[in-house]
């Protein structure tokens, strides 16, 4: 194969693709698409593969596609967008020879073991254990759940739906929010908390319980105003982010993820600076019994721009990947 293979992370808002060459794992000819413009995948393939053909790259035999959605079965149905597709017709329609698709967190996982140094931030540290789970997890669009295991000649991917567990309060505070949010949606997984839209409705939460009118009309909003001065701003920030070390936490110890745990996604990296600020370690690490199991576990946030290319690029070449 001398031709480059197209990789693509495909997300509830944003579907980003690229090119790799033959039997590499860099990226190349990177564009990101608003999946709201395209009726659906194939439509957005086409889109990006003639604006890089017209700067002179060569069109793509083989393709690895990660989408944000249970992957099962020919029929592909986005979880947080209108996409749907046959993976057995987008194949032909596109002229591929070859079409793997996978989970956007499988791809986010198996990115990991690509990155450098350069890609990470210390949360907690600790000492990774060889041949041990490590788990990818993190709020995007949704809140993606995944893990990794050294297999013997490659890395196995362990794709889960986890971003679905039941929220579990652990103090007043979140007691109350969780009957704010059941009255709302009833059920109340830890993605509707954990996510885009969920930063918003926690702010949105916290203004009903303390009897404020909102001010804040976007995630983006809810954050600016924290960094200016506004308290319900904030508390809404550090809330979210010691329940996702609550989440983390017990993702860690259902996934026994000893090898370490990278917080991934578009939200955390703009949050640096609040994590110092926040209960997320003492949250990851308050596991009763199993807290000095979770305490030595290194924990680091993932500020790679496009982690999820990399592990499709990896999946592509990875017999373990489906």
């Amino acid at each position: 194969m001398t031709r480059p293979a197209l990789i693509g992370d495909i997300g509830g808002t944003n579907a980003r693709f690229a090119l790799v060459a033959p039997g590499a794992f860099e990226p190349h000819d990177i564009q990101t698409l608003p999946c709201a413009d395209y009726p659906g995948v194939e439509e957005a393939v086409r889109d990006y593969l003639a604006k890089v053909e017209q700067n002179g790259a060569q069109a793509p035999e083989e393709a690895c596609l990660a989408f944000a959605c249970p992957i099962d079965g020919d029929r592909v149905r986005m979880t947080n967008n209108h996409w749907s597709f046959s993976r057995r017709e987008a194949q032909a329609s596109l002229g591929l020879t070859r079409l793997k698709v996978i989970n956007d967190f499988t791809a986010q996982a198996l990115g990991v073991p690509h990155l450098g140094p350069d890609d990470l931030v210390e949360v907690q540290p600790g000492a990774a254990r060889e041949h041990s789970v490590q788990l990818v997890i993190g709020p995007g669009t949704g809140l993606g759940v995944a893990g990794i295991f050294p297999g013997r000649h490659a890395w196995i991917p362990l794709p889960t739906e986890g971003g679905h567990f039941t929220f579990a309060p652990t103090d007043e505070r979140e007691q109350n929010l969780l009957r704010h949010f059941r009255n709302r949606y009833g059920r109340v997984s830890v993605e509707r908390i954990l996510c885009g839209q969920g930063l918003l409705d926690l702010y949105l939460a916290h203004c009903s319980l303390k009897g404020a009118p909102p001010r804040h009309a976007t995630p983006a909003e809810v954050t600016e105003a924290a960094s200016h001065g506004d308290g319900i701003a904030r508390d809404t920030l550090l809330r979210f982010l010691k329940i996702l070390g609550d989440v983390s936490g017990d993702a860690a110890l259902v996934m026994g993820a000893r090898g370490g745990v990278y917080l991934c996604g578009g939200i955390l990296p703009r949050l640096l600076d609040w994590l110092p600020q926040s209960r997320f370690v003492e949250a990851f690490t308050a596991k009763g019994r199993m807290s000095d199991y979770t305490r030595a576990i290194p924990v680091h946030v993932v500020t790679a721009p496009w982690p999820g290319l990399l592990g499709a690029a990896e999946a592509l070449r990875n017999e373990e990947v489906e």
